[in-house]
């Protein structure tokens, strides 16, 4: 670990955010110490969701096993992809050949770069339906993108029907990631801790990737 390079893919959560707000709620002066209280919309910023997010099954955050939460994943550039594209098989390239069963995919389209713009939410690149078949075919660990979802917020069909196909193929999916133009290799080890909130239908996560 120590010749290792540790990436963090991780979005801060801070005041302004979408779904969080941070109140002081203790302050050194009067009661000794800091401390604030956090609220938290359950997929605000980097986070992890559950299949009960979309009812596929009633496995909840705290549920899931911690084993999932490292493994080998291929980095897949993506950086030309357009707005509102629909991500398919072929866009995988080689590293379609290359995945293995219980392996993770990470597609690096650099669309955390649009986060504060309306086209961050509203013109996401999406999974298509046939590459959300496919990974579960190839019993992919765990699916990470950039955008706020892996399909059409605003389509409320889309976003359930794709969700549905990942969960049902047991595909953990993580959204709002950034910062994968810092990885330098196409494939890492990845890192990706939730929250532990009880029956929780999603959880901010910690996600990082190490070089070796």
């Amino acid at each position: 670990m120590i010749d290792s390079k540790i990436i963090d893919l991780t979005l801060p959560i801070k005041s302004g955010v979408k779904g969080v707000t941070i109140d002081q709620a203790k302050t050194l002066d009067k009661d000794g110490w800091n401390a604030t209280t956090l609220h938290l919309y359950s997929h605000s910023g980097t986070h992890m969701d559950a299949p009960v997010h979309f009812e596929v099954n009633d496995q909840t955050i705290d549920q899931l096993s911690v084993a999932r939460f490292i493994s080998e994943a291929w980095v897949v550039n993506l950086t030309d992809i357009k707005p509102k594209e629909s991500i398919t098989v072929a866009h995988l390239g080689t590293i379609a050949e290359k995945l293995e069963e219980g392996q993770s995919l990470l597609l690096h389209t650099g669309w955390s770069k649009k986060l504060g713009t309306d086209e961050y939410r509203d013109a996401l690149p999406r999974i298509s339906t046939e590459l959300a078949h496919w990974l579960g075919e190839k019993k992919v660990n765990i699916l990470g993108v950039e955008p706020p979802s892996v399909a059409d917020v605003n389509n409320i069909k889309e976003v359930t029907e794709v969700h549905t196909i990942l969960m049902k193929n047991d595909i953990i999916i993580v959204e709002g990631l950034t910062n994968l133009e810092a990885l330098s290799q196409p494939k890492v080890t990845l890192v990706a801790l939730p929250l532990k909130v009880e029956n929780g239908d999603g959880a901010p996560a910690r996600i990082i990737a190490i070089e070796n």
